[in-house]
């Protein structure tokens, strides 16, 4: 079978009988953004977006994934959403769309962004899914010490933030958290955006996450798509973009 035919089976399998995703559309108007990171990065990562949100008068919270189990990072967002006082856009970053997948089902939460981020349905085996498409540079650069993950100099500068002025990368990577090898092996329980209007950033230079798959998730979803020309990393290289986004979501002008 080629992969348009497994995409295409895909496709159908994810509009099965949990009904159509929900359509990208204006929610309730929300003043609070939760933001939530991947692997190989900590929460520091958002601050230019964070500091954007701040000037438009957005209240901006940025998680500290713990990075150990799938469990304790969802718990890490909810504690978070708990705080917040009224209508939350929720953001996650690679790997972190599989977090704010899970978390998404808050009545707190009115919108989703993805920022070149996973996005299983429910019960989906993501590393399957990406198997059917071309394996991403990156990932021959993740290195374990035991059952901690981390990636590797060379691929963190030239695969994972390749746009961004080598000092600033060197300090990001300086900075990555190492990650728990059990998290690979995640699957969600559930698919926030097939009932919150959702936004996909699609990198277009993605070296992380295979930029087909992205634009995939991302029309399966039904989300208002942008394509950013950036690395993995737009969220520091295009954080005017990711920021409008995110803004449109919260349904400001």
């Amino acid at each position: 079978m080629d992969r348009r035919n497994v995409l295409a089976l895909l496709a159908l399998a994810g509009a099965g009988s949990l009904g159509r995703p929900a359509r990208a559309a204006p929610g309730p108007a929300a003043r609070n953004v939760v933001l939530v990171h991947g692997l190989f990065a900590d929460g520091s990562c958002w601050s230019d977006v964070i500091a954007r949100l701040q000037a438009a008068g957005l209240n901006a919270t940025a998680v500290q994934n713990p990075l150990t189990t799938f469990d304790e990072a969802v718990a890490s967002v909810q504690r978070v959403l708990a705080r917040q006082d009224g209508p939350t856009v929720l953001v996650g970053h690679s790997f972190a769309g599989m977090i704010i997948g899970e978390a998404g089902i808050d009545p707190k939460v009115s919108a989703l962004v993805y920022v070149a981020a996973r996005a299983p349905d429910a019960g989906e085996d993501y590393a399957a899914l990406a198997r059917t498409f071309p394996t991403p540079p990156a990932s021959a650069g993740i290195v374990f010490d035991g059952e901690y993950g981390r990636l590797g100099e060379a691929a963190f500068l030239r695969d994972f933030a390749g746009d961004l002025p080598e000092a600033r990368a060197k300090v990001l990577y300086a900075v990555q958290q190492p990650f728990e090898k059990a998290l690979l092996a995640a699957r969600t329980t559930q698919a926030a955006w097939r009932t919150k209007p959702s936004f996909y950033a699609v990198s277009t230079e993605d070296r992380t996450i295979d930029p087909d798959l992205e634009r995939f998730m991302a029309k399966r979803m039904g989300a208002k798509t942008i394509a950013v020309k950036a690395s993995h990393l737009s969220l520091i290289s295009q954080p005017d973009a990711i920021a409008a986004l995110i803004l449109e979501a919260a349904g400001r002008p």
